[in-house]
């Protein structure tokens, strides 16, 4: 996830102060001496971290606190509201609506992935049924309009650009004045790269915005580039009317906290961040539920609609059904694989389980996962009906596998790695027979049904969910009557 490092840091820091045997000044102190430290490493601005410090001291006053009160906890709340103070400049920003046109210019420094966040975002809204539509007004660097052109091409969105002409406001203009009348309800307009040094093409942002007048103008900013984030954050907000931030090159070595300070910069809200270069590769940014991630507390709102859109919703009884039934075959496996690659990056999946830090998954472990499960899903590619649907183990004979094997591409050992993989989870959700058959319907009410759930789920992983409470939370948000 964005900012683990700098989660799993404030994680130890208030984990330290929960071991120690009384909760006085000098404990939460250190305590706050350590998330200060954390916050700078990670680039937020010196006078930022600051104010965060005296903000929790105010909130937090122990010799005031009545006996018995959970100190941790108290502590715990005081430090996730200033995050959230921190990232939230608690004014909403504005929201496109479908069939209404509406302009959106996007400005930012060069190299921080402007271009590619323009066509994310129309994509994004594209899924939403927008019809949106790209302008690049960039004729500043040279390849922009080439690459908007093949980014929109792959994401099948309307463009407009010109080889010929050099002047971006005409651009502009004539790109939004032809999808005003293609009805296009979503125009990004894409504007050259600059930094707070270049006069000359400050001035001309702001002659693409008094031309095209903006319904919303969007900083992207580059997650890399450290202290140096809040002033250029600033000379952007006092050139053009910034509305929102988008944050990108979240998943690389980025420390992430000059998104912190280009949010007090611009007294803008983040709405998406960037964490690849794919375009699924793009997450809407909501400040609670970050910032729970981001401490280790997880997000089981965030989880539950992952799930929900990861499968299309008139499959999603039929599969649980099965499950259900404990009906696993091989076909099952391969849907199973399919939704999870599309629930996006494993690791910002794993981040949504209360108790667990992105740090502990391994560099890397992400897309080694994600690439074993494409193998895997090869594998099944070159099976037939019949080996899918089977529910018999042994029926994949030496010679299925070696056949297998040879229409995948792939080495025997890793069909019968996969099918080892297949037989652990099937004898997992064979468990699932002994759920009741009317749990879809009054699940919660039913004590037995309660503790055979209990008794399926491992411990650890059950505390880590935070008992049987979430779990209650999780399968009311699935549809399960409670």
């Amino acid at each position: 996830m964005v900012l683990a490092q700098l989660g799993g840091s404030i994680s130890r820091a208030l984990a330290q102060m929960s071991n120690a045997t009384v909760i006085d000044d000098k404990a939460f102190a250190d305590c706050l001496h350590e998330i200060a430290r954390a916050l700078l490493q990670s680039d937020v601005q010196i006078r930022m971290v600051s104010d965060m410090r005296a903000n929790i001291r105010r909130a937090v006053n122990l010799d005031a606190l009545p006996a018995g009160t959970n100190k941790r906890r108290i502590i715990q709340q005081a430090v996730f509201a200033e995050l959230c103070n921190m990232l939230d400049p608690g004014k909403p920003s504005f929201t496109p609506t479908k069939g209404k046109p509406s302009v959106v210019m996007f400005v930012g420094l060069q190299g921080s992935g402007k271009t590619t966040t323009c066509t994310k975002y129309a994509h994004y809204h594209q899924l939403k049924g927008f019809k949106p539509s790209l302008v690049c007004a960039d004729t500043f660097r040279a390849g922009a309009f080439d690459q908007l052109k093949q980014n929109a091409t792959k994401a099948k969105i309307p463009y407009y650009g010109s080889y010929m002409e050099s002047d971006p406001v005409k651009i502009a203009v004539e790109g939004v004045e032809r999808f005003r009348k293609e009805k296009s309800d979503l125009i990004i307009v894409d504007t050259s790269g600059r930094h707070k040094q270049e006069a000359a093409l400050f001035e001309e942002m702001r002659q693409v915005a008094e031309a095209t007048k903006p319904d919303l103008v969007i900083f992207v900013m580059d997650g890399s580039i450290g202290q140096a984030a809040f002033d250029q954050a600033q000379a952007f907000k006092q050139s053009a009317s910034v509305g929102v931030v988008i944050v990108t090159k979240l998943d690389g070595h980025a420390k992430g906290g000059g998104a912190l300070s280009a949010v007090a910069a611009t007294k803008s809200p983040v709405v998406f961040i960037g964490t690849g270069e794919h375009m699924q590769d793009f997450e809407v940014f909501d400040v609670k539920p970050f910032v729970s991630r981001l401490l280790g507390m997880g997000d089981l709102s965030g989880l539950v609609n992952k799930i929900k859109d990861a499968m299309p919703t008139d499959q999603q009884p039929e599969f649980m059904q099965r499950l259900i039934e404990g009906t696993f075959t091989l076909r099952v496996f391969y849907e199973l694989f399919q939704n999870l690659l599309n629930m996006g990056p494993i690791g910002q999946v794993l981040s949504m389980i209360p108790g667990f830090r992105s740090e502990l998954m391994p560099k890397g472990h992400d897309k080694e996962s994600q690439a074993k499960i494409k193998r895997y899903m090869t594998i099944m590619d070159s099976m037939t009906n019949a080996e899918l649907d089977s529910t018999n183990p042994k029926l994949m004979s030496e010679s299925r596998i070696k056949r297998v094997a040879r229409g995948s591409g792939r080495t025997m050992k890793d069909v019968t790695d996969m099918l080892e993989e297949y037989k652990r989870i099937a004898k997992v959700c064979s468990k699932l027979k002994k759920l009741p058959k009317n749990m879809d319907r009054n699940v919660m009410n039913n004590k037995d049904t309660l503790n055979t759930i209990n008794n399926l789920i491992p411990k650890q992983l059950l505390n880590q969910i935070g008992g049987v409470n979430p779990l209650q939370s999780i399968m009311k948000q699935m549809g399960l009557k409670t």
